[in-house]
């Protein structure tokens, strides 16, 4: 079987456990351990080079943040992403968001403000090239930013492990029609309400940006739904027609 995973640095100063972990949730979040795929402890073990008690206890972990799901006596799977589970990721993010940025609004050093403002025109630049890989990288840096400008750690915990669990879809989203720029405007609007140091207007602004996130996304997921079954119902009907042609 292919290998799709580097082995783990044994140097690193962190618990083998929390490398493991690192490592399989950053493949979960690539799309390389995929939706629905079966996760096998001593095919991760021998792809890490590692032994099976920090895969065990990775994986663990991992069912705790919501990346994985372990079934009795069927296994472990990387979870999938229903509907309802984005629509309730979404309700509490938008709810955090909100208070992050209102917390932003006024902790925010004059420091942090201009970077803000400096990675809006790297974005901007970025989506006249089109470079969707640079956009995400940038957006999340972004994110990271607001974030820390909130001051509360705990905050910042819960935030980014809900954001984590979506990175997976975040250049599907990305890749919708006009969504790059309808983004950069909403990142305007909350930069420039959090430098007023308007908390209100900065809460709504950050309602409004996630409102429009996840209504794109599931816009993006069904484009994508439709086509897997065209594509399906194509392939039945090409099927058809060679057993057909044989006869």
């Amino acid at each position: 079987m292919e290998k799709r995973l580097a082995p783990v640095k044994l140097d690193s100063y962190q618990p083998l456990r929390e490398v493991v972990c690192e490592s399989l949730r950053d493949a979960i979040r690539r799309g390389v351990l995929k939706p629905g795929e079966r996760l096998m402890e001593i095919q991760l073990s021998e792809e890490l080079g590692v032994s099976r008690t920090p895969v065990r206890e990775a994986i663990r972990k991992l069912e705790q943040e919501g990346y994985v799901i372990m079934m009795p006596r069927r296994g472990t799977y990387v979870a999938t992403m229903s509907i309802r589970d984005i629509n309730e990721i979404f309700e509490i993010r938008t709810a955090l968001e909100s208070l992050s940025n209102g917390l932003a609004a006024e902790r925010i050093t004059e420091e942090e403000l201009e970077h803000l403002q400096r990675l809006l025109v790297i974005i901007g630049g970025y989506i006249k090239e089109n470079d969707i890989e640079k956009i995400v990288d940038t957006d999340i840096e972004f994110h990271d930013l607001l974030y820390h400008a909130a001051r509360n750690t705990r905050l910042v915990g819960i935030i980014s492990n809900l954001r984590d669990q979506l990175t997976r879809f975040r250049t599907l989203s990305m890749s919708y029609p006009g969504r790059l720029e309808a983004t950069l405007e909403e990142h305007r609007e909350i930069v420039e309400a959090i430098a007023q140091g308007n908390v209100e207007v900065a809460r709504k602004a950050a309602e409004k940006h996630m409102e429009n996130s996840e209504k794109t996304l599931l816009q993006a997921m069904d484009i994508v739904s439709k086509q897997k079954a065209d594509a399906s119902k194509n392939k039945k009907k090409r099927s058809g027609k060679d057993q057909r042609q044989e006869l």
